[in-house]
């Protein structure tokens, strides 16, 4: 007899009798395949780039430079219009999924996210790429991790807890492998996309992280993502100059992601096809790569050219600017990527061009423009990801350096605050999430927009037909335990309105209004209702505002199917239990009510 997988967990389970011995070996799972798919994503934008290019070194710059103008221009005109073909054919009138909507999958989907769109925007992302786009790899990446997690929780019909413990695998798996960095994978796993720090998920993420880095390692060698040159101590009076830079980076970020929703805009103003925007977009690229080809690509090559202080302080703004535009016109117009490597890149060029200033002012004071260059790095990117710890653990896995890294966490914190104090975003991919109309409120309110009214509907509610006499109604009224009637059409089940004793008035102890008055009459027309499929958070927003405990429910708006009613209390309780069990996940509780079924 064949066994379905989930038959096989349960068996295995009932035999070990441990599910953090469980969840390690699917980590271990995830970690193997999401690292060996990370290498797969970048060996794909290797061959894509080579067929554009001519090569598929990771230095695309210095490959432009070696080719025709007409070429550096027309080859990422071409690779947009594969692009958006791609887009047509396989993903039609579809947004490319990234990693907002990983953290939308964790915050309000219970871990659940599509798996067949996801890994079709991951090989729109190796085509974009490939063609030159400046976009970031990350991602993408992120994606792919996130979207094995969710085929394989789906497969073995996990719960919404552990549902989330394997996305926050995947995603730790593929930050791990793409910066050969695991504490950092680790931190942004629980940082961005978890939400919060879970004992329960530590373990397995810890593992997924791990695994992915050894997969990386073993196939590209153990070299950090960039080249850090040795720099100076740094002295303690250049602390202020620090803080000036974060003050700086949290504006430049600002500018950033501005930079992205203006080209989002610019490109539904033109009018053009979905299908013809990356090509456009490819033109404009092509064009600016002429004068500056370090826009092309994740940006790793200028970004080292930064870090190593050798480029002069001109080409350093100028640089920074072309790449913010060319960022915002390939995000805007619809190639597929991340905003992680950009915005490294721009954060290197931007405290590069800082640390040449510092330095010539008190040139025995500064530590070098390398080092104003990593600084800056940390700080733009992690105020455009909202991640500072992950940030800041990223500069010190690649550098090693404890005293850069205070600084670095001065830049960070100050440039966080500036983009939240001054353009009210924590992060780009909230203000995403927040542009489509969810916002992601703390652990709590998650835990509300999680859980679904339907998980509390009570059927057996009281319900009378429009024609009910008035005598019916008022006797049903007194043995109802809630003291309100729902009127339902008996035909098709049309939610009508509520009927209380006060909706009676004076005609409540008229018993001459009996045989004249029916349900229609004195119901409550404009009583306010949920859908089966809303959250228990606007649940409890609507009792709040109509000051009712009891509202009723139906299966869509439109069609108003009357399919029970909900409860205060009930409403209460659900999110009381679903509290214990996070509490229990956090403390990493086995006996908790948790459950992977």
């Amino acid at each position: 007899m064949k066994l379905k997988p989930s038959q096989i967990l349960l068996r295995l389970r009932r035999l070990v009798r441990n599910d953090q011995l469980i969840l390690g070996g699917l980590a271990l799972v995830v970690g193997l395949t999401v690292g060996f798919g990370v290498v797969l994503f970048r060996e794909a934008i290797d061959y894509v780039q080579a067929l554009y290019y001519g090569s598929s070194d990771e230095h695309l710059a210095s490959v432009a430079r070696a080719l025709p103008w007409y070429w550096v221009m027309l080859a990422p005109v071409v690779g947009g219009l594969a692009v958006g073909i791609f887009y047509k054919l396989l993903m039609p009138g579809r947004r490319p999924l990234g990693i907002p909507e990983v953290i939308e999958a964790a915050a309000f989907k219970g871990g659940r996210m599509p798996v067949r769109p996801g890994l079709m925007a991951v090989v729109g992302s190796a085509l974009s790429l490939g063609a030159g786009a400046s976009v970031g790899r990350e991602g993408p990446a992120v994606t792919l991790g996130a979207a094995v997690s969710a085929w394989l929780a789906e497969r073995l019909h996990f719960g919404r807890s552990l549902s989330r413990v394997l996305l926050g695998c995947g995603a730790a798996a593929a930050v791990a492998a793409s910066f050969n960095a695991p504490i950092a994978g680790v931190l942004f796993a629980h940082e961005v996309i978890v939400g919060h720090y879970a004992m329960r998920a530590l373990a397995p993420v810890v593992i997924a992280s791990v695994t992915g880095t050894m997969v990386s390692r073993g196939w590209f060698g153990d070299f950090p993502a960039f080249m850090i040159p040795t720099i100076h101590q740094v002295n303690v009076w250049e602390f202020p100059a620090f803080a000036g830079l974060g003050i700086l980076c949290g504006l430049v970020a600002l500018v950033f992601m501005h930079g992205i929703v203006w080209g989002e805009k610019a490109a539904e103003r033109s009018r053009l096809p979905r299908w013809a925007r990356p090509a456009v977009a490819g033109l404009a690229l092509g064009v600016l790569a002429i004068w500056y080809p370090e826009v092309l690509g994740v940006g790793y090559e200028v970004t080292d050219n930064a870090l190593s202080g050798t480029l002069p302080l001109l080409f350093l703004t100028a640089c920074a600017a072309a790449k913010i535009v060319a960022t915002s016109v390939s995000l805007g117009f619809g190639f597929g990527g991340g905003v992680f490597s950009p915005s490294l890149a721009v954060g290197a060029l931007v405290g590069g061009a800082f640390g040449i200033v510092a330095t010539s002012a008190f040139p025995e004071l500064s530590s070098g423009s390398g080092a104003y260059a990593v600084v800056g790095m940390g700080a733009v990117s992690s105020a455009v990801l909202g991640a500072p710890i992950s940030t800041v653990l990223i500069i010190f896995e690649l550098t090693s350096d404890y005293g850069l890294t205070i600084a670095v966490m001065v830049a960070v914190v100050i440039a966080n605050v500036v983009t939240a104090q001054l353009g009210g975003i924590t992060s780009w991919f909230h203000w995403c999430l927040e542009r489509r109309g969810l916002r992601i409120g703390g652990h709590e309110v998650r835990l509300l927009k999680t859980l679904r009214v339907r998980d509390v509907i009570n059927p057996d509610c009281l319900t009378v037909h429009p024609g009910t006499r008035l005598k019916t109604v008022r006797e049903y009224l007194q043995r109802t335990p809630y003291a309100e009637l729902f009127v339902v059409e008996q035909k098709d089940g049309r939610f009508i309105g509520t009927i209380t004793l006060a909706d009676l008035s004076e005609a409540a102890f008229d018993p001459a209004l009996d045989d004249l008055v029916n349900a229609s009459d004195v119901c409550r027309r404009d009583a306010p209702m949920l859908e089966a499929d809303d959250s228990l958070e606007r649940a409890l927003n609507t009792m709040l505002d109509c000051k009712e405990e009891h509202v009723a429910v139906v299966a869509h708006e439109e069609t108003r199917k009357f399919v029970g009613c909900v409860h205060e209390s009930e409403v209460l309780l659900a999110f009381n239990r679903a509290l214990m069990e996070a509490r229990a996940e956090e403390r990493g509780d086995q006996k908790g009510p948790a459950t992977p079924f």
